[in-house]
């Protein structure tokens, strides 16, 4: 078939990939460049960590994550270029003036393992735990969770590996040059068999409920930082966490800013962030600042995912608000189920929101 798919970011890579290897003709529309700069899945810390996320979201976002965890390794073994990925657990810490919070997230976790008995159960902490997971944090905190399985890969790594993938496939790669669902006829003569809408925010136009969730993103070089797993700190006001990328390469960020401003980071976010992370370990204080990115996610109402049609042979996929890389994984079977059977076992499985608006 000859398929198009509108948006390179995260999930239109991951589908044309997909589709391509499948045998599929694939064209492909991105109104930036091959970089994804302007691309959400930029501005990430592509943390995999389903029972971590919990606090915030439903249990069918942690069954499409710990889908994900699995999916992972085998989707970045079909590239040809290497991206770092890991599944060294989570670590989670908190300051003494902010145990309160830290045991409503405990409870948290506590009921999302009752709710999916599959999951590993955290650990508690204390002082001597933490210092034995991560040596470096020496006696700085008296308590921690951890939560075992929990993963991440490097974002950068992944896109670029992808771009090339999508080069050695063949695809044909339409940079700078937007387009929506409306430009094409699917089945007419001369049209594609089907178009696939991944565009994000992009797509606005066309399903106005979707938001924006401002990501404020920091990438840090501090060789003399020694945490190998990712970590989360309890704030009273949104998630901070701290992302080991290999080579002394930390990725700083909180994901949970209610607003569609892409302006430049604040000062107030920048210090708050830089000072969460001195908070953590003292070897943050002579990092060098590689990068300040702010970025929106498409987000619907309920914070949830959905997959609709536009028409027999269109389908828009959308609405990964902060869950991006925890979930493509299965929103990908989920549409390669839809688009070879049409229907999906697997979204079922996820409570999955998928609409039909041809009718």
């Amino acid at each position: 078939m000859n398929i198009v798919i509108l948006g390179a970011g995260l999930m239109g890579r991951l589908l044309a990939c997909q589709l391509a290897r499948a045998g599929h003709s694939l064209e492909l529309f991105d109104a930036g460049g091959p970089e994804a700069l302007n691309s959400a899945a930029r501005a990430a810390a592509a943390m995999l960590a389903p029972l971590a996320e919990s606090a915030i979201t439903e249990t069918s976002v942690v069954q499409m994550g710990v889908h994900g965890l699995k999916r992972w390794p085998e989707l970045i073994a079909q590239l040809d270029e290497p991206v770092f990925f890991q599944q060294e657990g989570t670590l989670v810490l908190w300051h003494r003036q902010d145990v309160g919070e830290a045991e409503r997230f405990a409870r948290q976790m506590d009921a999302t393992c009752l709710a999916l008995p599959s999951l590993p159960s955290p650990q508690r902490l204390d002082a001597e735990g933490v210092a034995q997971l991560e040596p470096s944090l020496g006696s700085r905190f008296a308590q921690g969770l951890f939560l075992p399985g929990e993963g991440q890969l490097d974002n950068h790594q992944l896109l670029a590996a992808m771009l090339h993938q999508l080069q050695r496939l063949n695809i044909k790669l339409n940079w700078d040059s937007p387009r929506s669902p409306s430009d094409f006829a699917p089945g007419n003569p001369g049209q594609p068999d089907w178009v696939f809408d991944c565009r994000g925010l992009g797509a606005r136009e066309q399903w106005p409920v979707l938001r924006g969730v401002r990501g404020e993103i920091i990438t840090l070089q501090a060789p003399e930082v020694k945490l190998t797993r990712p970590t989360r700190l309890i704030h009273p006001r949104y998630p901070i966490y701290i992302a080991p990328k290999g080579d002394g390469i930390f990725v700083l960020g909180a994901t949970e800013i209610e607003s569609d401003d892409r302006s430049p980071m604040s000062v107030r976010s920048t210090l708050e962030l830089l000072s969460a992370a001195y908070s953590i370990d003292s070897g943050f204080a002579e990092a060098r600042i590689l990068d300040l990115v702010t970025q929106c996610r498409p987000a619907l109402p309920d914070n949830l995912p959905s997959i609709r049609r536009l028409g027999e042979r269109v389908m828009q996929i959308n609405g990964l608000y902060r869950h991006g890389y925890l979930i493509a994984p299965a929103l990908l079977d989920v549409v390669m189920e839809l688009f070879t059977a049409n229907t999906s076992p697997l979204a079922s499985t996820f409570s999955l929101s998928l609409q039909d608006l041809q009718h």
